[in-house]
């Protein structure tokens, strides 16, 4: 199992436009295309007052690469995009990093 740690930099104003739409869409879709849903976090001290930080989990890279691919081409997160950035883009940046677990790590 790897892990992949993301970080999304909301456009001023618009970080709970962005937790409303991963609430009412984002989530089951990434479950429909086998990308698991680890976890979801704000900040509210700190540096990541403006963030979405989450962790989603794969059997592998290729796992990773295919389900990356069927998620981005799938006409329901394409409308579901389109609607939600009708007022222009939720998202300033995204960063993220492929976690492998320790050998002594709880979660394997």
């Amino acid at each position: 199992m790897i892990y992949e740690y993301r970080v999304y930099e909301a456009m001023p104003g618009k970080l709970e436009e962005l937790n409303r739409r991963f609430r009412d869409h984002t989530l089951g879709l990434f479950e429909k295309h086998g990308i698991k849903n680890v976890g979801y976090w704000t900040g509210s001290v700190g540096e990541y007052s403006d963030r979405l930080i989450y962790i989603i989990a794969f059997e592998d890279m290729q796992h990773r690469e295919r389900a990356w691919m069927a998620f981005r081409k799938d006409p329901e997160w394409m409308s579901v995009r389109a609607s939600s950035e009708s007022q222009g883009p939720l998202v300033s940046r995204v960063y993220n990093s492929i976690l492998n677990p320790t050998d002594y790590s709880p979660l394997q």
